[in-house]
């Protein structure tokens, strides 16, 4: 803080760039009349220096005006030096309103409240004004609690019928998300102006209810009132409607308000809600007055509208005219960087934010976190979120998120139950971002946990949790729950729809998303190509060649979209699966687009099932081309080679992948025993319970070989005797997951395991025999689909 003027020999000046004038005693109202005139923190302090040499530190009148004239200033600290100076005797009314409106104004609300709270003390009854700065401070920090109390303060000292009184306490509770109590306040309004009108509709629309916020609008120009700037500010931040939203513009138009930066910086977010970044643009280049804030939307809007590239360039651009960006500017920006992968721009401007000294903004660092994770720099994004000062929910939901979308399963559901901890209320959003963790990992009991919280809090109208919730029950092996879920829904989009047939899907239960793909095409809802892609994947799982070909020749006559490289890939998997591998590799060669990896990967795993080694050749060469680092199209065509018995090319294949310097990810599974995840990799012998596992195994295989089970040593793609290729068939990571889960649970319960590859021959004949024995159902989610074994079947009917 700088110290105060002693203003011995300083000269006073009526206007700051006019001749000085003599130092002599002014009146009271010529101080007013000079710090009224004060533009800068530097004249204020000259004419406080002033009232200091003529005593007059302790006159009230003068006190509140120079509180006022700091806090306009950004000087809290000299106005609260002021405040503090003058005797407790001598403060009135409008100088406790002055500091608390000071505090209120420039967001230090805590201090707001508290002086609030000081004032009751000294038994000064509060005006009306006292109690809209110390509402406005309580609905800053969503202040449910204090709000309340000054209500009670209000309505003990007749100040409820006050129509700024009873505006400021509207907003507050809609702030603080009481929706409800807000309106009731209103409908009691015996008087309500502009204010009024436009808080309420404020609040609806921060709240989420448009429909709500649409219709009182819509009252309000009945009850004849003018709505102002800021009540259609407001207004278009409910509309995503391109057809209400040229109404509106027009309507802002006729009422003469399009020249406030503020609506059209609003106007343009509108269009660009609506998805007419056209407009949007056209719209910013006819601003006579461009802020920064113009600039921030359409960098915004670009983004978030798929632009990233037009979003960079605008950011560009507003470097070149010499304009600062803000917090907001920067949180706009990085969402581009992160849709576009270019994490080097992104480290570009992160370095930008701190030197603009905007790296303690809470935006900017949710927004670091999140581009970072999806770049796949989450070691960055983890260092981003533990060196942020301040954390809001936001900022846990990114960063778990981010955990979950680069494979930290583990990290993204422990991170969520850190969230409850440190006192913070995970909102539908986090619940969005944790439930793919748990379908990663197959975690059942954890999703279930969640379920639970979404239906205690009530999030379970909100159509991206339920389908979130449906995606994560198929991935659980829990298509019952899926459907269930599904059904409960009040409303279902597109992306709904695909997620209970895609769940459908990998169950082999072709059939049934027939069936709802027919019930999907009743409705509303036009399929997209995810539908299509997911609708194919089921044929594909279930063998059903005839109705995929159906399908696949629907795409383009039917529903008006071209088919994608996943759409050809999934028929050549479905045609290969099938034993069609002269007829899937023509599909190819007919194709109007050039073969991608996927379709090449679907014809070599087709020969890799049915052992076409020519095939195989044709398909390894040219994935090999396309991904040289893609380890799983060397390992694919080793293990053809192996099965064959070719051990002179198996090492040629691998010598090949030393060379290129990657490596093969190693077979892991997992499974959930009392909500903990515990995972093995293959050969895995340094788990606690390694003795007793190898034990269930041993007594296990004796079992299934009085059964008629023998390993297919032919799995074992090593150069080796027969006995270590059963040796190492006994360490593939879901046997040693099963054994674990036959140790841990209690007989006649379900196991359930995830595995990052797909199953082995030879695990999943010995799993088929397992399940007789111990008379358990085991379900494995692979890379692939789901296999659900019962009674010694599989519902896979050993098609996968």
């Amino acid at each position: 803080m700088e110290p105060i003027y002693t203003a011995s020999n300083s000269i006073l000046n009526r206007s700051w760039n006019q001749p000085s004038i003599n130092i002599m005693p002014l009146n009271l109202n010529s101080y007013f009349s000079l710090l009224q005139d004060c533009t800068s923190i530097k004249s204020v302090k000259q004419v406080h220096a002033r009232m200091l040499i003529n005593g007059l530190q302790q006159n009230t009148y003068l006190g509140t005006k120079l509180v006022n004239m700091y806090a306009l200033c950004g000087s809290l600290d000299n106005a609260r030096l002021v405040f503090d100076n003058i005797s407790e005797l001598n403060r009135n009314t409008f100088l406790w309103n002055a500091m608390i409106r000071g505090y209120s104004s420039l967001n230090v609300c805590d201090k707001a409240l508290l002086l609030y709270y000081q004032m009751l003390k000294t038994g000064l009854c509060p005006d009306n004004f006292t109690y809209s700065f110390a509402l406005k401070a309580a609905a800053t920090l969503s202040a449910l609690q204090e709000g309340r109390q000054i209500h009670f303060h209000i309505i003990k000292n007749g100040h409820g019928s006050n129509v700024f009184v009873g505006t400021a306490l509207l907003d507050m509770y809609a702030k603080c998300g009481c929706v409800k109590s807000a309106r009731q306040l209103f409908d009691r309004m015996l008087t309500r102006n502009v204010v009024s009108w436009s808080a309420m509709i404020a609040g609806y629309s921060q709240s989420g209810y448009a429909s709500e916020a649409w219709e009182l609008f819509r009252e309000m120009q009945l009850a004849q009132v003018e709505p102002n700037s800021v009540t259609m500010v407001s207004v278009t931040s409910i509309c995503d409607n391109l057809a209400r939203a040229k109404w509106l513009h027009g309507y802002v138009i006729r009422r003469g308000l399009d020249s406030d930066v503020s609506l059209e910086n609003a106007l343009i977010y509108m269009y660009g809600r609506c998805g007419s970044m056209e407009i949007a643009t056209q719209l910013f280049y006819k601003m006579c007055n461009r802020d920064v804030v113009s600039w921030s939307a359409m960098i915004a809007r670009h983004a978030q509208n798929g632009h990233a590239r037009e979003s960079l360039l605008f950011f560009n651009r507003m470097h070149l005219m010499g304009l600062k960006p803000d917090s907001i500017t920067m949180a706009s920006v990085l969402p581009a960087c992160a849709q576009l992968g270019d994490v080097q721009y992104g480290v570009k401007i992160h370095a930008s934010i701190v030197r603009n000294g905007l790296e303690l903004d809470i935006t900017v660092g949710n927004a670091l976190i999140d581009m970072y994770a999806k770049c796949g720099r989450i070691e960055t994004a983890q260092k981003c979120f533990h060196n942020m000062v301040k954390k809001d929910v936001v900022t846990w939901t990114a960063m778990i998120g981010g955990y979950a979308q680069n494979g930290h399963a583990g990290d993204s559901i422990t991170l969520f139950y850190q969230l409850s901890l440190n006192g913070m209320k995970p909102n539908s959003v986090t619940v969005v971002s944790v439930l793919p963790a748990c379908g990663y990992l197959g975690a059942l009991q954890q999703g279930k946990s969640i379920h639970a919280y979404v239906l205690r809090n009530g999030f379970e109208s909100e159509v991206s949790v339920c389908t979130t919730l449906v995606d994560m029950y198929g991935k659980c092996g829990s298509v019952e729950a899926a459907r269930q879920v599904f059904d409960k829904m009040c409303y279902r989009d597109v992306v709904s729809w695909n997620a209970m047939i895609t769940g459908y899907g990998i169950h082999g239960y072709g059939e049934d998303a027939l069936a709802l793909f027919s019930q999907m095409q009743m409705t509303d809802k036009k399929p997209d190509h995810i539908t299509l892609l997911s609708v194919l994947s089921a044929c594909r799982h279930a063998g059903m060649v005839d109705a995929g070909w159906q399908c696949f020749n629907r795409i383009s006559l039917d529903y008006d979209i071209n088919p994608t490289l996943e759409h050809y890939a999934c028929m050549v998997d479905l045609l290969g699966r099938a034993g069609r591998l002269d007829e899937a590799y023509d599909f190819i060669k007919r194709m109007p687009l050039e073969p991608g990896a996927s379709v090449w990967g679907a014809l070599l795993f087709a020969c890799r099932i049915h052992s076409n080694i020519n095939l195989a050749k044709i398909a390894s060469e040219c994935l090999i081309k396309l991904e040289p680092n893609n380890t799983g199209n060397y390992v694919l065509l080793s293990n053809i080679y192996a099965a064959a018995g070719r051990w002179g090319d198996v090492s040629r294949i691998r010598a090949l992948l030393k060379k290129s310097g990657v490596k093969k990810s190693p077979g892991c599974s997992w499974i959930e025993i009392k909500s903990t995840v515990n995972a093995f990799s293959v050969g895995c012998r340094s788990h606690p319970q390694f003795k007793e596992i190898a034990a269930m195994l041993e007594s296990l295989a004796l079992q299934m070989k009085s059964a008629g089970y023998a390993p297919a040593i032919d799995f074992v793609l090593h150069d080796v005797e027969n006995e270590e290729k059963e040796y190492i068939l006994c360490g593939h990571s879901e046997k040693l997951a099963i054994a674990f889960g036959l140790i841990n649970t209690n007989p006649g319960t379900p196991i359930r395991i995830t595995k990052n590859l797909r199953v082995c021959g030879d695990c999943h004949t010995a799993t088929k025999f397992i399940s007789k024995i111990v008379e358990r159902e085991i379900i494995v989610r692979d890379a692939s689909r789901f296999h659900q074994f019962k009674d010694g079947l599989c519902t896979c009917k050993d098609y996968w």
